[in-house]
């Protein structure tokens, strides 16, 4: 017999839904998901108003013709990152938009104060037909950042794009005259940059050379210090500079570091006529370890109080000149 304390089990089935759950049809009553916006559907008048707009730009940018330029319009600007810079506050965007600063976008901020400078601003930024887009204010103190004081205008600059160091070689053979190139060791100051850029276009560089680590790039300011220079004056980025100047040495260029206590006085260099890259030193440091063994000579600057020095700007400015005069005569 059995015991009276055995309850009757539960038969076991398969797993999955029972009969008249809807697991079966589950799918089917999933729907077609949410309802596409008007701009996205073809059929409708948002839609081919979107799609006739695409052509026209399409034809356009086919043609070589510049899209009519429109008012500025309420339009938040992309969120994703990228190397691009800000240039804000009206003198320094003024000033950044007349060196010719390579500028992709102007922002200007809704119900923005017009004066002198913004009016200016907008006729540049018009005729070298450079997009006007309104912003929001809370919108650009975001992408100019806490301690950004933008006044309600800005400019974005994309990154600069560097040249190879053998196409500063290229480039003074085109102009069948002896290279004469400027390389950079640790300068971390984007004026110094700047001012370095525009004395070698004042006295017929054929380029600058900056490394890749440790060194100052072509920002927005050292842009607007070179005063439109770098955009006359090819810039190159060294992955070693180092093997760059002996590159440089191999092609008979002859090389010398700028350093206050160096064994050769400017008035007596040599050579100056010839194939010559100029090495200037970071702010603090000077030449480093490497540079100065790499350098064929080390090239002082004779100053009259031995208590002053020269930053790297005017020591390459100086030396520039110098090596233009002999060329001249």
């Amino acid at each position: 017999m059995s015991s009276s304390n055995n309850k009757p089990q539960r038969p076991r089935g398969k797993k999955g839904a029972t009969k008249g759950t809807g697991g079966k049809n589950r799918r089917s009553l999933e729907g077609k998901g949410p309802t596409p916006k008007a701009e996205d559907r073809s059929w409708h008048p948002a839609g081919q108003r979107k799609a006739a707009k695409e052509r026209l730009a399409a034809a356009q940018s086919r043609s070589g013709r510049p899209a009519q330029s429109q008012p500025p319009r309420h339009r938040k600007p992309s969120s994703a990152k990228d190397d691009s810079e800000l240039v804000t506050g009206r003198n320094a965007v003024l000033e950044a938009l007349r060196t010719r600063i390579p500028a992709t976008a102007l922002y200007v901020a809704a119900r923005i104060e017009v004066d002198e400078r913004v009016q200016e601003i907008l006729k540049i930024a018009t005729s070298r037909q450079i997009p006007i887009l309104e912003v929001m204010r809370p919108e650009l103190d975001r992408m100019s950042g806490p301690d950004t004081v933008h006044q309600g205008i800005a400019i974005k600059v994309p990154p600069y794009e560097y040249a190879h160091p053998g196409d500063l070689l290229d480039r003074a053979a085109k102009a069948k005259e002896p290279a004469l190139i400027v390389a950079l060791d640790g300068i971390t100051d984007p004026r110094n940059l700047g001012a370095i850029i525009r004395s070698a276009a004042a006295f017929g560089a054929h380029g600058v050379v900056v490394p890749q680590r440790r060194s100052v790039g072509v920002t927005a300011s050292a842009w607007r210090t070179s005063a439109g220079a770098a955009a006359r004056t090819p810039v190159a980025m060294a992955a070693n500079l180092t093997r760059t100047l002996e590159e440089l040495k191999a092609e008979g260029v002859f090389v010398v570091g700028l350093d206050g206590d160096g064994d050769v006085d400017l008035h007596e260099l040599e050579l100056a006529d010839g194939p010559l890259a100029i090495v200037v030193g970071s702010e603090g440091k000077g030449l480093s370890r490497l540079v100065a063994e790499t350098c064929d000579a080390i090239v002082s600057i004779p100053i009259t109080a031995a208590t002053e020095s020269l930053n790297a700007g005017i020591a390459a400015s100086v030396t520039l000149y110098e090596v233009a005069k002999r060329r001249k005569g």
